[in-house]
């Protein structure tokens, strides 16, 4: 099913001013969603889909291997299965998943006319950033093969003066950032999220805010296989 949401707070829009912005998540079952991040009125764009069987066990077969899953690379769509195939092993599962990450890169590089990204993929048992926050950055490409995905918060449901040392201490569900719990949404297993960020033209106090997800430790089901894809700059 295909799916738009918006969410508006009948505040005056200004493209000079981009907190006061109405931002909304563009989501689709097709990837041409991607295009909507251009719109000044977007700071997330999500492809929803699901991990055909074969990448699933794919990924599942690489996780029970044990093998140590942290790569972070400057790649090229030329260089994505060398890359990974160097650092994971060239397995029928790690060409699997290298086709599905080639796929992802090609779009990336495509949408924002780049030659070449900031790969990262990591094997995760723990949140990575586990505070909500926005990153200082044009925009990041997300998606989690394997475990809990990313959670975000709609920037009108935000008190952005809560975030960082804002939260005096306090956690995020204590300090006021949002009203409830129930604002928090998040991506699926599977999902391709393109998160806008704080140096996105004109987007300076809108970047989407979000966040790592809590994850229990109690077994290799539940670890996380993550990945972004970043601009660089040269």
């Amino acid at each position: 099913m295909i799916a738009s949401e918006a969410i508006n707070d009948n505040r005056s829009i200004s493209p000079l001013l981009p907190e006061l912005l109405t931002k909304r998540a563009s989501e689709s079952d097709t990837p041409e969603v991607f295009t909507d991040i251009y719109r000044d009125d977007t700071n997330i764009a999500i492809w929803q889909r699901k991990l055909s069987d074969e990448l699933a066990l794919a990924v599942d077969d690489i996780l029970k291997t044990g093998v140590r899953v942290k790569v972070a690379e400057a790649v090229t769509v030329q260089s994505v299965n060398a890359t990974l195939c160097n650092a994971l092993g060239a397995s029928s599962a790690v060409m699997r998943l290298s086709e599905d990450i080639t796929l992802l890169v090609d779009m990336f590089c495509c949408l924002f006319d780049l030659k070449e990204v900031g790969l990262r993929l990591t094997a995760l048992d723990r949140a990575m950033c586990p505070r909500f926050h926005f990153d200082r950055i044009p925009c990041r490409l997300v998606t989690t093969y394997h475990g809990v995905a990313t959670e975000w918060l709609p920037h009108q449901l935000v008190d952005r003066s809560k975030l960082g040392s804002g939260n005096q201490g306090k956690s995020d569900e204590q300090s006021g950032l949002f009203d409830s719990t129930d604002d928090i949404r998040q991506l699926s297993q599977g999902d391709v999220g393109l998160l806008k960020g704080e140096f996105w033209h004109n987007n300076e106090g809108a970047g989407l805010v979000h966040r790592s997800p809590a994850q229990s430790q109690d077994s290799i089901n539940e670890r996380r296989l993550l990945l972004t894809l970043d601009f660089i700059n040269n």
